[in-house]
């Protein structure tokens, strides 16, 4: 399944035009599974053919709302990891399901890009 994601986001890059896509993950203070995320994904994520196509954003959500994400609504659990690509949501994680499983979700947000 990785090895097919990593296929798609590379034909992705080499097919598509440079893109302003954005992955926005949703945290805060003491979340255990954002802590485990960073550990296993957010430490090489910029590493990844998904980390090159898309850029990591991180915002608490106990601090108010950046203008640009205010239309972005429902994050009550974190992390929640949101794609966004030109303003628009593309797609969202709620959670963090284990590596194997946040890419392959994550693959299948990039698939609608």
């Amino acid at each position: 399944m990785r090895a097919l994601t990593a296929a798609l986001v590379a034909a992705t890059l080499v097919l598509a035009p440079a893109r302003a896509a954005e992955l926005v993950m949703f945290e805060q203070l003491g979340c255990e599974w954002c802590e485990v995320w960073d550990q296993e994904v957010g430490s090489v994520f910029a590493k990844t053919d998904e980390g090159r196509l898309l850029a990591l954003r991180k915002v608490d959500i106990d601090d108010p709302r950046p203008p640009d994400l205010a239309h972005i609504d429902k994050i009550r659990y974190t992390p929640t990891f949101v794609v966004i690509d030109r303003g628009a949501e593309v797609g969202r994680i709620v959670g963090y399901p284990g590596e194997a499983f946040f890419y392959g979700f994550l693959g299948d947000i990039i698939n609608k890009l």
